[in-house]
């Protein structure tokens, strides 16, 4: 492999790979990037002897849901059964553009362009560089949502949606599907379905009819299956048009033709007075449509699906928290946002959309607002009441002490469960308002580490001062955040600072103290041969072996910054913090730095240090 330059890393990589290349670490982590994520053709193939299967569409994570999160929604238990779920067919590799008729009443004029979709300027036009399509969509479909990171998930979904070209030599429906697609596995119902409406539908083929039903299903949006329904029942077989079409012709007011088409439709499914079934009737009963009953019972119900979940929420129906078991966090994300269930009952699964990058501090306070609007209840102990003080009590004790309230569970009652990053999240801009003094030394990690979640690095770096004046042990875990997360440097990096937080993190949290060595040597904040030499003394080195590596290297070097952030995900794709080697971390952060995105590198690296 072609080493990259030494004037790009600052003469530190050449020495770290003598570290990095005995590390058993960083073989697993060469033989993890080539077997599970790279497709067949592109870099050095996988063994023949060790063959790594496409994983079937229907194993893609979920799609569904249908009621109010439980109030301590989380992510469901390791195995839930996955539910967004899509035609095996769809997912060519290379899909030719079908045919497709022109609207006659559509003038040129205001057709949208096919070839450059996207919702804004973003990374740039040239964010995915001269990338295969073909890599490209592999990469995406292989993707296992959600990421480990909430700033690299928040980072790829701008590279997602951003307005770009379609690769070579895949079509452009295929393109924008394959990017809605991961979109909805990673919790961005909104990204996704904004994005599959910039085509006009008569461009669309038969991946993007799936997947355009797949996003207005996960956004609640019942009637933005209409002008799908029947392009979509010729073009696709996914199981939602025979009843979208039914549901589309009643709220259009064809009663007539909605009872014919419910009738056919029953007769398909395989339980015609199954809970499908109901929900569409009741869709259809609020246009005043047919004479049907409207009862919705869950009974012996034991799974969610993407219809399930969007006529629920379209129609404001509950549905038994035990169903959101069986699915993943991305539906819980779905649900925060779902317009037409309270406030109040949706501020447990904003959380996890926050956790997961799907929400922003803005949004939550926000939801927070509306949750005490509702109610009324400005003051005393509800959630929302608690979030107001945090922000608007008199003093800075005070409005520090409700902020511990989020941190520690307390505020979400008895039955609270603590989620000590969303709550960070969720108090951040109250944290900025905090003026940095030693008396709140102890609260320092807390603090900084939510003014990082919300992005707020130049509010955090005020705390240095306070930080360098404390006790080494007590401000080590404040040290680490504004060690890798600030712009510039603003505490102690010497080698003697390195080496006594080693000797006190080698045993107690040997993980994070890799991490942390690899995020500063990857933003190239290491320059010594002490500091080096305590890399070396910890195993840290660069991952320069592996396909996954290689590629992520050379698309730093071209300045492909969605590339960049495509296989930083790669390497993301775990269910936690734990599962990430420090010499892919090193290198990940390496590549974010090189190619400009040194911004999100930070916040990636702050984020560990706050979170493990």
């Amino acid at each position: 492999m072609k080493l990259p330059r030494n004037k790009r890393f600052g003469g530190l990589l050449p020495r770290l790979l003598l570290v990095g290349t005995g590390l058993t670490a960083l073989g697993a982590a060469a033989a993890i990037a080539q077997e599970s994520l790279l497709p067949p053709g592109f870099g050095q193939a996988p063994p023949a002897a060790r063959p790594q299967p496409t994983p079937a569409p229907s194993q893609a994570p979920n799609a569904q849901t249908g009621a109010t999160p439980p109030q301590n929604a989380s992510a469901p238990p390791a195995g839930a059964t996955p539910s967004l779920v899509l035609d095996p067919g769809i997912f060519a590799s290379v899909a030719p553009p079908q045919p497709v008729s022109r609207q006659a009443e559509l003038p040129d004029s205001a057709r949208r362009p096919i070839d450059v979709v996207g919702l804004g300027s973003g990374y740039g036009r040239n964010s995915w560089g001269e990338r295969d399509g073909r890599f490209l969509s592999t990469m995406m479909r292989r993707l296992d949502a959600p990421l480990a990171s909430r700033w690299a998930s928040i980072a790829l979904r701008r590279a997602l949606v951003t307005k770009v070209p379609t690769p070579a030599n895949v079509s452009a429906p295929d393109w924008v599907a394959e990017r809605a697609w991961l979109l909805l596995r990673m919790g961005e119902a909104d990204g996704a379905a904004m994005l599959v409406q910039s085509v006009d539908v008569d461009r669309f083929n038969a991946k993007l009819y799936a997947v355009a039903g797949q996003a207005a299903l996960a956004t609640a949006d019942v009637a933005g299956l209409c002008p799908l329904a029947d392009g979509g029942a010729i073009r696709s077989r996914e199981p939602i048009w025979p009843m979208a079409r039914a549901v589309c012709s009643a709220l259009s007011g064809d009663t007539a033709i909605a009872d014919v088409l419910m009738d056919q439709a029953r007769r398909r499914t395989r339980d015609p007075r199954g809970i499908d079934v109901q929900l569409a009737e009741r869709m259809m009963a609020v246009n005043g449509a047919g004479r049907r009953s409207v009862a919705v019972e869950w009974t012996g119900v034991n799974q969610l699906t993407s219809w399930r979940f969007g006529l629920a929420n379209a129609l404001g129906l509950t549905v038994p928290a035990d169903l959101y078991r069986t699915v993943g966090p991305q539906t819980i994300a779905w649900s925060a946002r779902a317009p037409m269930v309270p406030a109040a009952e949706r501020l447990s699964a904003a959380l996890t959309a926050a956790r997961l990058g799907v929400f922003s501090n803005s949004a939550l306070v926000d939801l927070f607002s509306q949750a005490a609007d509702d109610s009324g209840e400005f003051t005393g102990d509800s959630p929302a009441a608690r979030l107001r003080q945090c922000y608007v009590a008199d003093s800075d004790d005070a409005r520090l002490s409700a902020m511990k309230a989020f941190w520690n569970g307390e505020a979400w009652g008895e039955e609270g469960k603590a989620d000590r990053y969303a709550a960070l999240i969720l108090t951040a801009r109250a944290a900025a308002r905090i003026v940095p003094d030693s008396d709140h030394a102890g609260d320092a990690a807390e603090l900084i580490g939510a003014m990082m979640a919300a992005g707020l690095d130049r509010k955090a770096s005020g705390w240095a001062p306070v930080v360098a004046g404390m006790s080494g042990e007590k401000g080590d875990p404040a040290w680490a955040i504004l060690a890798v997360g600030t712009p510039n440097i603003s505490v102690d990096l010497s080698a003697d600072r390195l080496s006594a937080v080693a000797g006190r993190w080698a045993d107690s949290n040997p993980h994070k103290l890799r991490l942390l060595l690899a995020a500063l040597a990857g933003l190239d904040r290491l320059q010594t041969e002490d500091q080096l030499k305590l890399l070396s003394d910890q195993g840290v080195g660069f991952d320069n072996r592996s396909n996954w590596a290689r590629i992520l290297l050379q698309a730093a070097d071209r300045g492909e910054q969605g590339t960049v952030l495509l296989m930083v995900a790669a390497g993301m794709q775990r269910t936690g913090w734990g599962g990430i080697s420090s010499p892919m971390f090193a290198t990940m952060i390496r590549a974010l730095h090189n190619v400009g995105l040194d911004g999100e590198a930070r916040m990636i690296a702050a984020e560990a240090m706050t979170r493990l």
